[in-house]
């Protein structure tokens, strides 16, 4: 057992002792050549940071080309809208004004027709009210032919009676 402990305190020894060499030669290993190395690592850092900046600058000015023409676009929108209610509005007042003529000249001929029938009605029946005229006229010139004559005619009196024009 004491053989074992040895063992492993050794190899612990051993391998602090690898440890700190590699430690040590890593610190000491840094040359020229890794300090060159850092510079153009650095250098091309730098140029890659100005390329970035040098993008960022150019899609900023592409964004406020968009915004400027976006503007412009939404002033000709604004422009067509106010175009398209002038438009929709001038639509409106023709067919309002058109709508009112139509009616209004349909209504004007419904009373004209109205009229033209009224006054035909009345032409039409005007004829015939003067001939009932001279009926009812001649009827009650028989009925006094017929009084006078029953007064004469006791027959004629009776059938006169009879019929209830005495």
């Amino acid at each position: 057992m004491l053989q074992s402990t040895m063992k492993s305190i050794a190899i612990t020894i051993f391998m602090l002792f690898c440890l700190t060499t590699v430690a040590s030669a890593a610190d000491s290993s840094f040359t020229q050549a890794d300090r060159e190395r850092m510079v153009r690592i650095e250098e091309g850092l730098k140029a890659t940071n100005q390329r970035i900046e040098e993008g960022l600058k150019a899609t900023n000015q592409r964004i406020d080309d968009m915004r400027v023409d976006m503007n412009s676009l939404r002033a000709d929108m604004n422009s067509l809208k106010a175009d398209m209610n002038k438009r929709f509005e001038q639509m409106t007042t023709f067919m309002l004004w058109g709508f009112g003529i139509l009616f209004g000249l349909f209504f004007s001929g419904m009373g004209f027709l109205m009229g033209f029938v009224l006054w035909d009605r009345r032409t039409a029946l005007a004829p015939a009210v003067q001939k009932t005229k001279e009926l009812e006229e001649r009827a009650e010139l028989l009925e006094k032919a017929l009084k006078e004559v029953s007064i004469k005619n006791p027959d004629i009196k009776e059938a006169l009676k009879h019929v209830g024009l005495l």
